[in-house]
């Protein structure tokens, strides 16, 4: 397996108070430096001054330490220099990413973020050459391994650039804040297929994907969690795409759906989704959260940004989409830098998406990718079960962060889990 990439997705990978609170940290050392400078210095003219002492200290050695003394003290105050000037190029960036989002939705609060940003730049004339340097590298880093691929691996190589810049050129890969699924959905009906109560609940991100649904035809899984105060939560289990036909089949998570979703319109996949969701008793404003592989992972998004449920934590899985959601809502994203239908998402946002917890984790799905069966190897569900476990095993803090996810869903007294079949109607 290939080592992970974990990180929140977007440009501003770093918080520039952060950098601040490092450059006041790197202001302090430079004092102690200038401070220890002046010692030595003063240690110096006494030496020198003093007739004989000289003889008994080695001056030379004591006149370069207090210069390298004021080396470092320079170095240092340059470094806080710089870090200051980035910080101030991730909060404009930051700014300008913003207001570009909320353009439609929120001009009023778009044109206070310029305005914020036009202070930046009249402060300091560099930042707005910096902040595009840093927003083009973002850009071209983005597709850095498409590109690698296509030199590398033929037909499928090309493939992978081919989507990543669909997502990415065309937008439809970032769903942006304020948006909707236009148009009327298939008639769906949805029936439960099976009934349990596990014993426990999933323990991290492999446990959470193997909660899929086992039956044989059904697409969600739904759990009610029920705490000893009497509080409840759900979480769906939603399966890929299960058929490749293009025309409407019974099959609500086919292929049709998939070009539905990706084009911004109601799918039979979604309706059946929030179907499934009252059936098994969540009512408007309960929390939902959601895993999801593949084409579910555009499901999840719409659920997130426009159903009546409250989505708290959603964890997708090769999704073809990256979805603009809310400060406290959670986006943990599972993706194949050589996944053509992850690369559908284009990048993603310039500032991420989601809480400061949300976090995007990538790596090569299958380094030794062939002609023969490339989308297997790659896109897979049990491909992305192994980048789970590599989740699970990592040490990095913003994935532990999550663990208070798992453990907060193993307090419950009791888990009731539904599995759910969904078909398409004819419509009357």
């Amino acid at each position: 397996m290939s080592g992970l990439d974990v990180g929140r997705g977007g440009v501003v990978s770093v918080d520039p108070e952060a950098l601040r609170d490092i450059a006041r940290r790197m202001d302090g050392v430079a004092s102690r430096y200038d401070d220890a400078a002046d010692a030595v210095d003063r240690a110096y003219r006494v030496i020198v001054d003093t007739p004989g002492f000289s003889q008994y200290v080695d001056t030379v050695a004591l006149w370069e330490s207090g210069a390298t003394l004021a080396t470092l003290r320079d170095d240092c105050r340059e470094s806080v220099s710089a870090t200051l000037l980035m910080a101030d190029v991730y909060e404009l960036v930051e700014l300008r990413v913003r207001s570009e989002m909320l353009a439609a939705s929120d001009p009023a609060t778009a044109r206070e973020l310029d305005a914020r940003g036009d202070r930046l730049v009249a402060a300091d004339p560099r930042l707005a050459e910096k902040a595009a340097e840093l927003l083009a590298a973002w850009h071209m880093d983005r597709f850095s391994a498409e590109w690698e691929s296509a030199l590398t691996s033929g037909w499928f190589g090309g493939l992978q650039v081919l989507t990543a810049l669909t997502g990415g050129i065309l937008g439809l890969g970032r769903i942006p804040a304020g948006s909707v699924l236009s148009g009327r959905s298939d008639p769906v009906e949805v029936r439960p297929v099976k009934t349990s109560t596990p014993a426990a609940a999933p323990a991290g991100f492999e446990g959470a994907l193997r909660r899929m649904p086992k039956t044989p035809g059904a697409q969600v899984a739904v759990e009610k969690y029920t705490y000893a105060d009497g509080r409840t939560k759900y979480v769906a289990y939603l399966v890929g795409t299960q058929g490749w036909t293009m025309g409407a089949t019974k099959e609500p998570w086919d292929m049709r759906s998939n070009l539905q979703l990706y084009a911004g319109e109601r799918s039979a996949s979604y309706q059946a989704t929030l179907d499934v969701l009252r059936a098994a008793g969540a009512q408007p404003g309960d929390e939902v959260d959601v895993v999801a592989h593949s084409q579910s992972g555009m499901v999840a998004a719409r659920l997130a940004m426009e159903s009546e449920f409250d989505v708290q934590v959603q964890v997708t899985a090769g999704s073809p989409v990256e979805p603009t959601l809310r400060d406290d809502q959670t986006l943990v994203r599972l993706a194949h830098t050589d996944d053509p239908v992850a690369n559908l998402a284009g990048g993603g946002a310039p500032d991420g998406s989601g809480s400061a917890d949300s976090v995007r984790v990538e790596r090569e799905g299958d380094p030794d990718d062939g002609l023969l069966q490339p989308w297997e190897n790659t896109h897979s569900f049990e491909t992305y079960i192994e980048t789970a476990q590599m989740a699970d095993a990592s040490d990095d803090p913003r994935l532990r962060r999550l663990d208070r996810f798992w453990e907060e869903l193993g307090e419950a007294e009791t888990i009731e889990r539904t599995e759910y079949r969904a078909e398409r109607v004819p419509d009357e």
